[in-house]
């Protein structure tokens, strides 16, 4: 009987550790604008939710030479300038938009264009407050290098300017 409740300890204790895994990282709109032909940068904003506190640290994908994080703030002239920074942290439980907290993924140094439609790899490096470290693989939305905004009806055209004489 010993030797069960030993072997149900462990197992409980496997179960109720505080190991965090890639699936208790949670990634969510990552997206990318398409880039312009020659364009050598481009901004993949996401939202990121940890079910413990931890950090993201890195990022890398194969589409560039290099990939930092960073924060936009404004200086007191109100010019905005743009940093980067080592981590950027996740609280537990709580869903951290990069975009609405002032920080993005910056990719230096693109190998290709990247297109709308084809799928940009992502690997998020997420560090513990143990300090381990995980590897969390995603993909980006290529979004249109320019929205398109809806057209106005032809009907509702302001067409006074129009004088035929």
């Amino acid at each position: 009987m010993k030797k069960l409740s030993l072997c149900l300890a462990v197992l409980a204790a496997g179960v109720f550790s505080a190991s965090v895994y890639a699936a208790d990282i949670q990634i969510d709109k990552a997206r990318v604008r398409a880039t312009a032909p020659g364009q050598d940068t481009a901004m993949v904003d996401m939202q990121i939710t940890s079910k413990q506190a931890a950090s993201l640290v890195g990022v890398s994908t194969p589409a560039a030479k290099s990939v930092e994080l960073h924060r936009m703030s404004t200086d007191e002239k109100g010019a905005m300038t743009m940093r980067e920074v080592q981590a950027v942290q996740l609280p537990a439980g709580q869903v951290v938009d990069l975009g609405e907290a002032h920080y993005h993924v910056m990719l230096i140094g693109l190998k290709a264009q990247i297109k709308e439609g084809a799928p940009l790899p992502l690997t998020l490096k997420i560090q513990l407050v143990d300090k381990k470290t995980l590897n969390v693989e995603t993909t980006a939305e290529v979004r249109p290098l320019v929205e398109v905004k809806a057209a106005v009806p032809a009907n509702e055209h302001d067409h006074e300017h129009m004088h035929h004489h």
